[in-house]
């Protein structure tokens, strides 16, 4: 199972330089997982930077991943993780859901650098 985090669906619909690291896991929808709170981040980001109907279309993507709502449990292991790894709330709730589901987290942010099971790529910056 993959998680791509918010960084890299952004990178992959601009097309961006790391672009092509992210596409084999989004396109592979069957194990692909989507925390719902990559869904407010992409959706606010694409609306921020473009217009409602790209965000739109881009959550409709997005969904054709098995979407996971963030529950009780999560939300526990997610503030344990976040004090155990010093991360921000949206890294660690990416991360306790990936753990939760045995998933490996796609991403460019270099909050999850060294963290089991992610696959980490270092941003491009132009």
């Amino acid at each position: 199972m993959n998680i791509v985090d918010s960084c890299g669906w952004l990178e992959y619909f601009s097309d961006s330089s790391n672009a092509s690291f992210f596409a084999s896991s989004i396109e592979d929808i069957e194990q692909l997982i989507v925390p719902s709170i990559s869904l407010y981040e992409v959706f606010k980001r694409i609306l921020q930077q473009r217009n409602e109907n790209d965000a739109i279309r881009a959550i409709a993507m997005m969904r054709q991943g098995k979407v996971i709502d963030l529950d009780t449990s999560l939300s526990m292991e997610s503030a344990r993780l976040s004090l155990q790894y010093n991360i921000p709330m949206t890294d660690s709730i990416i991360l306790a859901t990936a753990y939760a589901h045995s998933a490996t987290i796609w991403t460019q942010d270099c909050d999850f650098e060294g963290i089991p099971n992610v696959r980490y790529i270092k941003k491009v910056v132009k």
